[in-house]
């Protein structure tokens, strides 16, 4: 029998969602409730008569549209097939045996399988509240620590700190400490918290910014995500990224719906007005849902037998949300929010169930 190497042998695979049957309306994984841009799907279908030839692999037209969207140098951007493989790419680059990459109780689980991958130990720091803690990540720093993960916006809890403790946190960190802001969700909370704030920390040399189109663009399946990077950590990055990542078609659509930044913020307005309804109606049966600024929602029931009891009756109706127990929340489920009327067809379950 041919055998992994051990620390590979004793992984255990990355958990995946459980997508149901034919019949079901997934809300587990954080898809876009509505399209992407019409624009950017055309320029996809456009971009398929190119398919016998490689993708460029500088990206050219997806990096520009970035940059001029968000008033970026395009030469420290840097594209991959969703953000973990940029996740995947800094950790290997930063992170080996002896080393610890620190998140956070309710952080991105992929960052802890990337670390397992090069033998690098994955520590949580805990949360308040559902809630980053500035404080916490510090007082969990270590000599050995090379990398810190942070989700603004929180996934699976939906929830925000100001820009301000970001830069706390980034003044607190050693300058030999890679931080890695993961903002897959940015588009939901931006009016809040100026992008500009923070895409200006990599300026230093040792902060990374991570996006997605998977979330706000409605294009999940291009496999499309990127990052702003210094420019001696994009030069590293560059030796691990496959060279071919993005596909002619999805880096076309992607570039095309950037640019189409009318449709992207009706589509965060039309999302956040469903879930900020479906929220109030889930706190009037008596559920605790902390404050989102994504395109989901996490919802705490009295115990962790009363979720299982939702999670089935959901199930019964074809509805499918995301068990919690993977993060220690076995008495949560968390709901992408979708149409208005999946969202209805849900609360009506949970009515049957908790009343």
């Amino acid at each position: 029998m041919i055998r992994p190497v051990p620390h590979v042998g004793a992984m255990a695979a990355y958990a995946l969602a459980d997508l149901g049957g034919d019949s079901t309306i997934s809300l587990a994984q954080n898809e876009s409730a509505f399209a992407a841009s019409p624009v950017a799907i055309a320029a996809g279908q456009a971009a398929m008569g190119d398919l016998p030839l490689y993708p460029d692999p500088e990206w050219p037209k997806l990096r520009a549209a970035i940059a001029d969207v968000h008033g970026l140098d395009p030469a420290r951007v840097l594209c991959g097939a969703g953000s973990m493989e940029l996740i995947g790419c800094l950790i290997r680059a930063y992170a080996g045996p002896g080393n610890r990459v620190l998140g956070t109780d309710y952080g991105y689980a992929f960052v802890s399988s990337a670390a397992a991958q090069v033998q690098a130990d994955y520590v949580k720091a805990r949360e308040v509240d559902l809630t980053v803690s500035v404080d916490d990540i510090l007082a969990a720093m270590t000599p050995n620590t090379r990398i810190v993960f942070v989700c603004n916006p929180g996934n699976p809890t939906g929830t925000l700190i100001p820009n301000s403790e970001i830069i706390r946190l980034r003044e607190g960190l050693p300058p030999d400490v890679l931080l890695v802001v993961d903002q897959a969700y940015a588009e939901f909370s931006d009016e809040a918290n100026d992008p500009t704030e923070i895409f200006a920390l990599t300026d230093r040399g040792d902060t990374v910014v991570m996006r997605t189109f998977s979330k706000a663009y409605g294009l999940a399946g291009a496999r499309a995500g990127w990052g702003y990077f210094p420019p001696e950590v994009a030069d590293e990055l560059r030796k691990l990224l496959n060279p071919n990542n993005i596909s002619i078609a999805s880096q076309a659509a992607a570039a095309a719906a950037m640019r189409d930044q009318a449709h992207m913020q009706d589509v965060v307005a039309r999302t956040a007005h469903i879930r900020d309804r479906f929220t109030e109606d889930c706190r009037a049966l008596g559920l605790t849902v902390p404050e989102s600024h994504t395109n989901f929602v996490l919802m705490r029931f009295a115990s962790a037998e009363d979720a299982q009891r939702a999670d089935a009756a959901l199930r019964a109706e074809n509805l499918l949300m995301r068990g919690m127990g993977g993060y220690g929340l076995s008495d949560c489920l968390r709901a992408t929010i979708c149409e208005a009327s999946v969202m209805d067809r849900c609360l009506t379950v949970l009515k049957g169930v908790l009343t």
